[in-house]
């Protein structure tokens, strides 16, 4: 049976979804991913962990339909060159568009994935309105074409429902994406004091306020150490190289550009912030947890799962600078609390997120058969 995983960026299908994709070949399917990026850089990557990879034209941030329809055709014609048993679809243009050519093309089974609303369902202003209004078009076309709709956090969901562009009786919850707890082991808190944020250079994920947080910080605790990991973007509000220069160059924050493998980073961190608007479910906060670290992040969809305040970190208001540099002091004024928190984070992760129990609930979602099959519960 061949199952295709359809995204908008590939990037994102090498590093968050190939324990997923490893876990339907271990299963015994024939596995298919496809992505925004270039064949010739990804296909032997992809095919070294038995996956083949594909490539389709995508502008994620772009509202031109004219690249649009050659989205849709692109994978029409791979749908009948392939022709999946099953696709799960995420990222939102994968999503509509992949649900129309599954119509088109008659694929058994579509599922999408709804990992996080984004900007344009809780922005303002008359372009965002009128942006929100076609997505939310598209989406209800496409949700109609899906066996079922999965999301990562509760507000999502809810937002779809009320909007009326799916029923509760179609959609189902996982826990994000998981982490690996073999992968990400629980490491010992180092003794010096270091703060860390990862994730893309956008607005969105709150860099702006870590920056900011980490200035402040620095003022009444000097010793402290602040680290930044993430790559720049095409996105609209993404950070700007000479915009991070004005903390770097003062000693604000040190910059280690994108990683591959960010454990050794989590491993000399103390505290792991991210300040984001909105998520799914935040994966970097996961494996900060897997690590056995405190966590700051705030009161907003998808980040509020996962940590309980004053349990295994703080959670603290959106878009406020001030307050992510008083979490970031008290934990500084505290190192005890760290451990503290950090252990109950790691707990939490083994008992919520384990990524085996996260792609077992995938599985029966999209009727999957497992080799081995255990009874995992989610909620």
């Amino acid at each position: 049976m061949k199952i295709m995983v359809l995204s908008a960026h590939t990037t994102s299908l090498f590093w968050f979804r190939m324990n997923m994709m490893q876990t339907f070949l271990e299963n015994g399917y024939t596995v298919y991913a496809v992505g925004s990026e270039a064949e010739q850089e990804w296909a032997q990557k992809f095919a070294e962990r038995g996956i083949v990879y594909r490539q389709i034209p995508v502008s994620r941030n772009g509202v031109n339909p004219l690249e649009d329809l050659k989205t849709y055709r692109a994978v029409c014609a791979l749908f009948r060159e392939i022709q999946p048993d099953k696709v799960f679809a995420y990222q939102a243009k994968a999503i509509v568009y992949g649900a129309l050519a599954a119509r088109t093309c008659k694929v058994p089974e579509f599922y999408a994935l709804v990992a996080g609303l984004g900007s344009i369902f809780r922005g303002e202003g008359t372009k965002a309105k009128l942006v929100r209004a076609v997505l939310t078009a598209q989406y209800k076309l496409a949700c109609k074409e899906s066996r079922a709709v999965i999301f990562q956090n509760e507000d999502d969901r809810s937002e779809f429902v009320s909007r009326g562009i799916v029923s509760k009786e179609k959609t189902a919850m996982i826990h994000g994406s998981g982490v690996d707890l073999t992968h990400f082991s629980a490491a010992p808190v180092p003794e010096t004091l270091r703060f860390l944020f990862i994730g893309r250079l956008i607005k969105d994920k709150g860099v702006q306020e870590y920056l900011e947080a980490c200035r402040i910080l620095k003022k009444t605790c000097p010793q402290a150490e602040c680290m930044l990991i993430g790559p720049f973007d095409s996105n609209p509000s993404a950070l700007l190289p000479d915009e991070l220069a004005a903390y770097t160059d003062d000693g604000t924050v040190t910059y280690f550009g994108e990683q591959a493998d960010v454990r050794p980073f989590l491993e000399k961190t103390t505290v792991f912030v991210l300040p984001s608007y909105h998520e799914g479910t935040p994966k970097t906060v996961l494996e900060a947890m897997a690590t056995g670290r405190a966590v700051i992040t705030t009161d907003a969809p998808g980040c509020r799962e996962t940590v309980t305040d004053g349990v295994n970190g703080f959670l603290v208001p959106v878009k406020n600078a001030e307050a992510v540099a008083a979490a970031m002091r008290r934990l500084a004024e505290q190192p005890q609390l760290c451990r503290t928190f950090g252990a109950a984070g790691r707990k939490i992760a083994e008992e919520k997120y384990d990524v085996n129990k996260v792609n077992a609930a995938i599985m029966d979602i999209m009727s999957m058969q497992r080799k081995e099959a255990k009874e995992y519960v989610t909620v």
